[in-house]
C-alpha cells in the first residue's frame, strides 16, 4: 500500500511538519506565558535566605546528575564493543542522540506529564494521578533554582532510559527512526509510567495505599528506569526482526561476535562509577547521610553480580566470561537500583546474586526459544533484572528507612510491589510494540539488506570508526 499523498508527498513527511509545527506553537504559547507570568527564584537569592544549607543539597545534585551523564559513556563503550565494527559510528550516533533529542523533549513535555502535581517543587502543582499538566518548558513557577535542579537530575534518568534500547536494536535499525523513538519516550511513554510511580502517582501515592495497605517503591528506578528501558529494548528487538544469520534456518542459534572485548569492560567500569550518582544521589538531599549504606549496597550488589556470573559461566563451560562478567555486575546494579536505601548490606549481596541469574535466565530464554536477537542482552540486564529489583523492596526492605517488606513482616508491600512489576512490563512492552510497529509502518524502522551486510556507518552517515589508510591526498 503507497503512503503518499495525492500531491506526492510522503505521508510521515507531512505528518512530521504538522506535529512540529503544533509543537512549536505550544512552546512559543507556554514561554509568552512564562514570560509574562513567572512567579519564581531563578536567581536563587530567595532559595539561599530560606535555608542557608540549601548549597549542599544543591552541589550534591548536580553532581550526581553529572555522573550519571557520565553513564551514556559508558552505554558508548560497553554496546560498540558487544557489536560488530562496521555498526560502532551508528551505534554511537544513537547514543548520541539519546540525550540530545531525549533531553530536549524531556524539556518541553516530559518533566511537566512525570512531575506535574507532585508540587515537589516550584512549578508542579498542577496535575492528577494518571499524568502531570505543569512545568512545560521549564516556564512560569518552574523557572526556579530548585526546579531547575531538579529537572537536570530527572533528564539524565529520562536518558538513560532510552539509551537501553539502543543496544537491542543495534546493527540494524535506521536512525531517523531512532530519533524518533528517543523523542517519544522521553516525552512520553518513561514519564507517564515516572508519574504513576514518583510524581504522586496511583502507584506510588495515595491510590494504590488505600486499596492493598501500601504505596509502590522505587527508590532510584529499577522499575521507572530499567524495568521500562528493558521493555522498550524487547518491544524493539521484536519488531525490527534478527540480524542477518542469527538463527539459521532450522532455528538454530549462531553466535555474532563483538569486535572489542577492551571497550565492554571501561564501559562497564564507567557504567559502575556513574551508578554511585544513580542510586545515592536519588536523595536529591546532599545531608542525607543515608547516601553511605546506599553507595555500600549498589557496590556490593554489583560486585556479587559479576562473580555469581562469572562462576556459573565456569561451571558450565569450565572458562569465565569477561562479557558476561560484565552483564552480571550490571544486572546486580539494575536489582540494587530499587532497594537500596531500604535494605542492609547482607540483602544487597542476595539482590545482586539473584539478578545475575535471572539475567542469565533471561538471555537463554529470549534469545534461544523466543529467538529475539537482542546484541547486548538489554532487556534481560535491564528488564529482567529490573523486575527483580522491584520485588526486592517487598521483600528485603528493613523499616529503617520508612519501608517495611517481607522480612520486617508487611505482606502488603510486596503485593504493591509486584503490581507495579506488573505494570511496569505490560505498559513498556506494549507501548513499547505500538511505538516501533507505527515507526515501521511509516518512517522505516530497518535498513536494507544490502546496508546491513557492508554495515550501518558508511551509508547511514559516511563515516567510519576504522577506516582504512589508502594514502595520502593526490595534489595537482
Amino acid at each position: 500500500m503507497s503512503l503518499v499523498w495525492t500531491r506526492g508527498s510522503p505521508r510521515w513527511v507531512t505528518l512530521l511538519r504538522i506535529s512540529t509545527a503544533t509543537i512549536l506553537a505550544l512552546a512559543v504559547a507556554l514561554i509568552v506565558r512564562g514570560v509574562v507570568f513567572a512567579q519564581a527564584d531563578p536567581s536563587g537569592e530567595a532559595t539561599i535566605a530560606a535555608d542557608p544549607s540549601a548549597g549542599v543539597t544543591f552541589v550534591w545534585t548536580l553532581m550526581a546528575g553529572a555522573l550519571v551523564f557520565f553513564m551514556q559513556a559508558g552505554f558508548a563503550f560497553l554496546g560498540a564493543g558487544l557489536i560488530r565494527a562496521k555498526n560502532t559510528v551508528n551505534y554511537l550516533t544513537k547514543n548520541i542522540l539519546d540525550f540530545a533529542a531525549g533531553g530536549l523533549s524531556f524539556w518541553a513535555f516530559g518533566f511537566a506529564f512525570m512531575f506535574g502535581g507532585s508540587d515537589m517543587f516550584p512549578g508542579l502543582a498542577e496535575g492528577n494521578a494518571i499524568i502531570g499538566y505543569s512545568g512545560f518548558f521549564l516556564t512560569t513557577a518552574a523557572y526556579d533554582v530548585s526546579t531547575a535542579m531538579f529537572w537536570f537530575f530527572q533528564m539524565v534518568f529520562a536518558a538513560t532510559t532510552a539509551t537501553i534500547v539502543a543496544g537491542a536494536m543495534a546493527e540494524r535499525t535506521r536512525v531517523t527512526a531512532y530519533l524518533a523513538y528517543s523523542f517519544l519516550v522521553t516525552a512520553i511513554v518513561y514519564p507517564i509510567y515516572g508519574h504513576w510511580m514518583w510524581g504522586d502517582g496511583w502507584l506510588g501515592g495515595e491510590q494504590l495505599e488505600s486499596w492493598i495497605g501500601a504505596a509502590a517503591v522505587d527508590f532510584a528506578g529499577s522499575g521507572v528506569v530499567h524495568t521500562i528501558g528493558g521493555m522498550l529494548a524487547l518491544a524493539g528487538a521484536a519488531t525490527v526482526g534478527a540480524r542477518l544469520g542469527k538463527y539459521g534456518p532450522n532455528g538454530e542459534v549462531r553466535k555474532i561476535k563483538g569486535h572489542n572485548m577492551l571497550y565492554v569492560v571501561i564501559g562497564t567500569f564507567i557504567l559502575f562509577f556513574g551508578w554511585f550518582g544513580f542510586n545515592a544521589g536519588s536523595t536529591v538531599n546532599g545531608n542525607n547521610l543515608r547516601i553511605a549504606v546506599i553507595i555500600t549496597n549498589t557496590f556490593l550488589a554489583g560486585a556479587t553480580g559479576a562473580v555469581t556470573a562469572a562462576y556459573v559461566r565456569l561451571l558450565q563451560t569450565g572458562r569465565i566470561s569477561a562479557a558476561d562478567s560484565c552483564n552480571g555486575a550490571l544486572a546486580g546494579l539494575v536489582a540494587v537500583t530499587a532497594p537500596c536505601a531500604f535494605i542492609a548490606p547482607w540483602a544487597a549481596v542476595v539482590v545482586g546474586a539473584i539478578g545475575a541469574l535471572v539475567m542469565l535466565l533471561g538471555v537463554s530464554i529470549i534469545d534461544t526459544k523466543l529467538k529475539i536477537d537482542d546484541p547486548v542482552g538489554a532487556s534481560s540486564v535491564h528488564g529482567v533484572a529490573g523486575v527483580w529489583g522491584l520485588l526486592a523492596v517487598g521483600i528485603f526492605a528493613d523499616g529503617t528507612y520508612g519501608v517495611s517488606g517481607l522480612i520486617a513482616g508487611n505482606a502488603s508491600q510486596l503485593l504493591a510491589q509486584v503490581i507495579a512489576a506488573a505494570v511496569a512490563v505490560v505498559w513498556g512492552l506494549g507501548m513499547g510494540l505500538i511505538l516501533f510497529r507505527v515507526l515501521k509502518a511509516t518512517i522505516g524502522l530497518r535498513a536494507t539488506e544490502e546496508e546491513e551486510i557492508s554495515g550501518l556507518d558508511v551509508p547511514e552517515h559516511g563515516e567510519e570508526a576504522y577506516p582504512v589508510d589508502e594514502g595520502e591526498p593526490q595534489t595537482a
